[in-house]
């Protein structure tokens, strides 16, 4: 009677250790959940602050680009002292020489004076062809951009945390699972040997049994390095929330409702193609500023100086501090026409280089379209296949679990050998297994759906319920 006890015993153990290991798992008080992974992702993770960081830079560069609507007001002041010796004619434009003004006096004198100048220039661009308003829409296309490479990032981040979190709690069933395996093994050992003993059964089933009760060991070792693997992976999106095992909630009990699941999709929403479609505008933007970079310059000029001089007109030296202040002053106001003739072939070839860069990105932005229109469909086809994967390994694990019985009963009549039995444990091992990922799988399947769509709301919100 007590070996009849112990086989039937051993056929239920793993279901019953399967239970008692997920409700410790899941009341268990060091444990964090997907909302507060998420939250500490969102609110910390590195990417983030960076694409932050890029967005406020564009910011200001739209401002920068703004200024140029602004007149330009320039102010100098200046005193020195120096020779007064003055010669005809003309010097090339150069920075070395000093330019000297006033009458020439005829001789070469060594003896110095004070001078002083001081003005202010005024200086505005009334009209630009459209050049200024181009640079400004660029700026705006580049903020546009930044914002829509925050929210990819922020989408991106999401995702990988709530993956983290859904591959750690995977593996946290796995493990229990392959411990509920170990202990099957266990008992079936127990038993085995106590038929070897008493002669009933041949040794080498104890041997048979022993193997697979170590395969099932190398099982439990790999459970256990996936859950360190995957707690790393999770602690670099929350590294503030220490080793925390994850709580299930209705993650490992209940299926998303997948009732009114939407077929049809929309890529504009995914914050990747918003990325692109700015990097168009920004490029299209960019090749009108340079198309507008061949014109006139007209610029509004309006200046007021005054300057001293401790020479007289016939060359003679003022005494004293006489030229250190100005006391003669002037202002002069007018147009300023200018226009680069010879830039036309730099221009043209910029312009060439600029629409080369507009089609790349056009093609880009097809490219990602196109990309996610296939990740929809494969995420949709995942979603379905892993929900009636999920809907079927509760009948596996019990057609597993009456295999296992039917074979125990006739390996103990005699009637079937060690292998059948052996071979209908593996079954319902590997059937717990499946069946404590499948929910977890379809989750997993919908994360990457709404990952694809660009909204993790409908995910999360029915992961935290």
């Amino acid at each position: 009677m007590n070996l009849r006890r112990q086989l039937l015993t051993f056929a239920c153990t793993p279901l019953v250790f399967y239970a008692v290991s997920a409700r410790a798992q899941s009341s268990g008080d060091n444990s964090t959940s997907l909302s507060a992974v998420v939250s500490e992702a969102e609110k910390n993770y590195p990417t983030i602050r960076v694409s932050q960081e890029e967005l406020n830079a564009s910011a200001a560069r739209l401002a920068l680009a703004r200024t140029a609507y602004l007149p330009r007001m320039d102010s100098v002041a200046q005193f020195n002292r120096g020779t007064r010796n003055n010669v005809f004619g003309a010097l090339l434009p150069q920075a070395v020489i000093p330019s000297m003004s006033g009458p020439v006096i005829g001789t070469n004198n060594s003896g110095s004076v004070w001078g002083s100048a001081t003005g202010l220039l005024v200086n505005w661009q009334p009209f630009d062809f459209g050049l200024r308003h181009a640079n400004v829409a660029a700026a705006e296309s580049a903020r546009d951009k930044a914002r829509a490479t925050g929210q990819r990032t922020e989408l991106e981040v999401t995702a990988g945390s709530a993956d983290a979190y859904l591959t750690e709690l995977a593996a946290l069933s796995t493990r229990t699972a392959a411990a509920a395996a170990v202990e099957s093994w266990e008992t079936l050992k127990t038993s085995i040997h106590a038929l070897v003993a008493a002669q009933l059964r041949p040794g080498a089933d104890e041997s048979r049994i022993e193997a697979e009760r170590a395969a099932a060991l190398n099982q439990l070792a790999l459970a256990d390095e996936a859950i360190e693997v995957s707690r790393a992976t999770m602690a670099r999106f929350a590294p503030q929330l220490g080793p925390k095992a994850p709580s299930p909630g209705p993650l490992q009990t209940d299926l998303p409702d997948l009732a009114a699941l939407d077929a049809s999709f929309a890529p504009s929403q995914n914050p990747a193609v918003a990325e692109q479609e700015a990097a168009v505008k920004q490029n299209a933007a960019q090749l009108h500023a340079i198309e507008r970079s061949w014109v006139p310059q007209f610029n509004l000029e309006g200046a007021g100086y005054a300057r001293g001089t401790g020479a007289e007109m016939n060359g003679q030296r003022l005494s004293g501090a006489n030229g250190l202040a100005p006391n003669t002053g002037n202002y002069a106001a007018g147009v300023n026409i200018t226009f680069s003739f010879l830039d036309f072939a730099s221009i043209h070839a910029h312009q060439l280089e600029q629409a080369a860069n507009l089609r790349a990105a056009k093609a880009t932005e097809d490219l990602t379209v196109r990309a996610l229109q296939e990740q929809f469909s494969q995420a949709l086809a995942a979603v379905k296949a892993a929900k009636t994967i999920a809907e079927n390994t509760p009948v596996q694990v019990k057609a597993a679990q009456t295999a296992l019985d039917q074979a125990t009963a006739r390996y103990k009549a005699g009637l079937a050998p060690i292998d059948d039995l052996a071979q209908a444990q593996r079954l319902l091992v590997q059937a717990q297994i499946d069946d404590s990922v499948a929910r977890l799988n379809v989750w997993r399947a919908f994360l990457r759906l709404q990952f694809v769509r660009g909204d993790l709301r409908p995910f999360l919100d029915q992961a935290g319920r």
